[in-house]
């Protein structure tokens, strides 16, 4: 690692780069800025080996802000991996090149990790970049899933997007945390390996807040810390790539994670929703991006002695977790046309 720290981090903020030269140079100096880096916090790039002039514009420009160079692109879950591996630090920020920090962004999150010990994760309110008085796409102001392993947001529920409005300034106990900004303690981290590398990149911060929540820790959300995540910039939310890595990495969590009775009884019930949303897409955003679903769907099924073995070796808990909408989402969203968080009933969330 270059540029190389003499003692141990309280926090390390890292970025994990793959050819973003341009998010780099657009976001990098707000991030150091407000996060004052000094002996006990630090802001520390990860770069996925990069083919775009980031590594030589990092060591021109931030000469001071520690380098680690990977042999090669490990995606998000393995890069991370890999990087926090090198690091020695009381907290770990997991922060995307796309995200934009404010001011006071990090001192929440930090001190809500330090003051509840039952707390392993959180994460900070995250809006749009583009559309700066919306919540964004990816994580909004906490995240949640449904009974059938759906995942949504305090803020946004499928494409339903809402503005920030202050309706969700309470900090809340919530399933899972966003991976653009996700702070961890590292000690529950290296419990339990980090993110799944299998995954490479997409779902992989919820399997591994379901996994926090099965050694029993608990992810919060801080909403008075806000960042502002671009979104998309690795790959497009309508990327056919995109829906591909989505529709497989949610089958291998809920495989991983389910107990064997609810995997026995709603397994088959949601391939069946999601050929259904398959033909759906086929009509509405063409072959390519059904024909996404289908293949994440296919690539499960036929690797599923790998992920048998991966989840004899995940530890599941008896304990409910929290965030669990014991509802459906869908019939929920588009036949009761709840389409916003507040309007889901509180009594039907663990």
């Amino acid at each position: 690692m270059n540029g190389d720290l003499e003692s141990r981090l309280k926090t390390a903020v890292v970025v994990l780069n793959y050819n973003g030269l341009e998010l780099l140079k657009n976001l990098l100096p707000k991030t150091i800025a407000f996060t004052l880096p000094n002996e006990e916090t630090q802001v520390i790039v990860a770069d996925n080996a990069s083919t775009d002039q980031s590594v030589e514009w990092l060591q021109q420009n931030h000469p001071n802000i520690p380098l680690i160079q990977l042999d090669e692109n490990h995606g998000f879950a393995g890069g991370y991996n890999k990087a926090l591996e090198q690091i020695d630090s009381e907290y770990y920020v997991l922060l995307s090149s796309d995200v934009e920090v404010s001011e006071n962004w990090l001192p929440p999150l930090i001190e809500g990790l330090k003051q509840r010990e039952e707390l392993g994760a959180c994460q900070p309110k995250v809006k749009s970049y583009y559309q700066r008085e919306q919540f964004e796409y990816a994580g909004a102001c906490g995240g949640f899933i449904d009974w059938m392993g759906y995942p949504f947001c305090r803020g946004r529920i499928f494409s339903n997007i809402e503005e920030d409005m202050g309706q969700y300034e309470e900090p809340m106990d919530i399933f899972w945390a966003s991976g653009c900004c996700f702070a961890i303690k590292s000690k529950v981290w290296r419990e339990l390996g980090g993110l799944d590398a299998d995954f490479f990149a997409h779902m992989e911060e919820i399997d591994l807040c379901w996994r926090i929540q099965g050694i029993g820790y608990k992810i919060g959300v801080f909403p008075n810390s806000v960042v502002y995540h671009m979104g998309g910039e690795t790959l497009s939310y309508n990327s056919p790539r995109k829906l591909y890595l989505n529709s497989r990495n949610n089958y291998a969590m809920l495989f991983k994670n389910w107990h064997s009775i609810q995997l026995i009884l709603k397994l088959p019930i949601k391939i069946i929703i999601d050929l259904f949303a398959a033909f759906y897409l086929l009509f509405d955003r063409g072959p390519k991006a059904s024909g996404a679903v289908l293949k994440g769907q296919m690539h499960f099924l036929l690797r599923l002695s790998h992920w048998y073995k991966i989840r004899l070796n995940t530890k599941r808990s008896d304990i409910k977790p929290k965030g669990l909408y014991n509802r459906s989402i869908i019939v929920s969203n588009f036949l009761l046309r709840r389409n916003s968080f507040s309007n889901l009933k509180k009594e039907q969330f663990s």
